[in-house]
C-alpha cells in the first residue's frame, strides 16, 4: 500500500475539495520518547517495528500557518527556504499527499523554537502541525486517531505529537497502518519536569532514517531491541499510573542506553554523542549517587534531557547552568 492510498482511505471524498478557510493555523508539540521508536517494518508508510511511548514538551515545538499562494514557498523561522532544499523537498513531497499535481499551490510559514535535526524530534512537531494545519485550512474535522495515522506519514514520530501529555503510539499489526497510531494517556503529572541540555545546535551528520534501516541491517544487537521494548513499556504504564519517579526515570534511561547500543553494534558504528555529551552523562550519574533524584534520555542526536521532579529544580539548575526547563504539565 502507498502513502496516498492511506490519505484516500481517510479523506475519502474530501480530499480534493477546496479549502474552507483563507488560512489554516496549528501548533504542535514536540515529543520525547521514553520508550524508543527505532526501527521501522514498513519504510513507505513508517510503520514501527516496536510501540513506543513519549512525553510532549508543551510550549516547545512548531507553530505552521498555511495558506493558498502563487508558488510553493517555505518560511522557517523567517527566512524563505530555496525550494531546492532538502527540507522544502520533504515537505512538499507530503504535501503532494493531499492535492492534485499543479492545482494549488501554498506558502508554509513554520515557526520552530526548537533546534532543526538535533535529535529533538523537530520534524516530528513539523509535520505534526503541517496536518493540523492542513486539517483547519481545509476544514476536514478529522479525529486525533486520524490526525496521527496522516502525521506518522510525514515522519513516525509526527504520530506521538498531535496531542499534549504523554503519549504511546501503538505498533499496529495492519499491512495498511490503519491500526498504527497514537493514542492520548489520559494521566498527568504536574511535578514531572524536563531539563534540555542543548550541548550541540549543528544538523546531525546521519539522519535518524539512515540510522534505524543501518542499525537494523547490521546491528548485532537490534534482534533484542522488540522485547526490551516490550518491557520498558509496560514498566512505563506502571510508572504512569502509580506516579513512581523512580521507576520512571532508570526504565527510561535505561531505553535510551540500550537503543544507543544497538547502533554501536551497527556497522560502520553510530554513535551520537559528543565528549560533551559523555561528560554530562558522567555528571548524571555522579549526582544520583549523591542521593539526586535525576535521570535523562537521549534521542538520536548529542544532546541530553533530564528528568527530576519539581521539588529538586532549583538544585538541577544550579548543577547545569544552561539547562531549560520545562514543566509538560503546567
Amino acid at each position: 500500500m502507498k502513502k496516498s492510498d492511506v490519505v484516500s482511505e481517510i479523506l475519502k471524498d474530501r480530499l480534493y475539495v477546496s479549502p474552507k478557510n483563507k488560512i489554516g493555523e496549528a501548533y504542535a508539540p514536540t515529543n520525547i520518547a521514553l520508550c524508543k521508536y527505532w526501527g521501522k517494518r514498513n519504510q513507505e508508510l513508517n510503520l514501527p517495528v516496536t510501540s513506543s511511548l513519549s512525553i510532549s514538551l508543551a510550549d516547545k515545538g512548531a507553530a505552521v500557518s498555511i495558506k493558498v499562494n502563487s508558488v510553493d514557498q517555505v518560511i522557517l523561522n523567517n527566512v524563505i527556504l530555496t525550494p531546492d532544499s532538502g527540507f522544502s523537498q520533504r515537505l512538499f513531497k507530503y504535501i503532494d499527499l493531499f492535492r492534485i499535481e499543479n492545482s494549488i499551490f501554498f506558502q508554509i510559514n513554520i515557526q520552530s523554537n526548537i533546534p532543526i535535526a538535533a535529535g529533538l524530534a523537530s520534524s516530528a512537531c513539523g509535520f505534526a502541525s503541517v496536518i493540523k494545519a492542513l486539517n483547519h485550512l481545509y476544514a476536514w474535522e478529522l479525529s486525533n486517531r486520524e490526525l496521527s495515522i496522516l502525521a506518522r506519514l510525514g515522519s513516525g514520530s509526527a504520530s506521538r505529537s498531535i496531542v499534549h501529555g504523554f503519549v504511546e503510539w501503538h505498533v499496529g499489526k495492519r499491512d495498511d497502518g490503519m491500526d498504527s497510531y497514537s493514542e492520548l494517556i489520559e494521566k498527568e503529572w504536574p511535578e514531572l519536569c524536563i531539563g534540555l541540555c542543548i550541548l550541540n545546535r549543528d544538523e546531525k551528520k546521519i539522519s535518524s532514517r539512515e540510522a534505524m534501516q543501518r542499525t537494523i541491517e547490521t546491528g548485532s544487537l537490534y534482534p533484542a531491541w522488540p522485547a526490551k521494548v516490550a518491557v520498558d513499556l509496560s514498566l512505563l504504564r506502571q510508572a504512569i499510573t502509580s506516579n513512581d519517579f523512580e521507576l520512571l526515570g532508570r526504565t527510561s534511561e535505561s531505553n535510551a542506553m540500550t537503543m544507543h547500543a544497538t547502533m554501536l553494534s551497527a556497522w560502520p558504528a553510530i554513535s551520537y554523542c559528543l565528549p560533551e555529551t559523555l561528560v554530562t552523562m558522567q555528571k548524571v550519574w555522579k549526582l544520583r549517587d549523591e542521593g539526586l533524584s535525576l535521570y535523562f534520555t537521549q534521542d538520536a542526536g548529542p544532546n541530553l534531557k533530564l528528568l527530576f521532579l519539581k521539588k529538586d529544580l532549583h538544585f538541577v539548575v544550579e548543577q547545569f547552568e544552561n539547562v531549560e526547563v520545562v514543566n509538560p504539565f503546567r
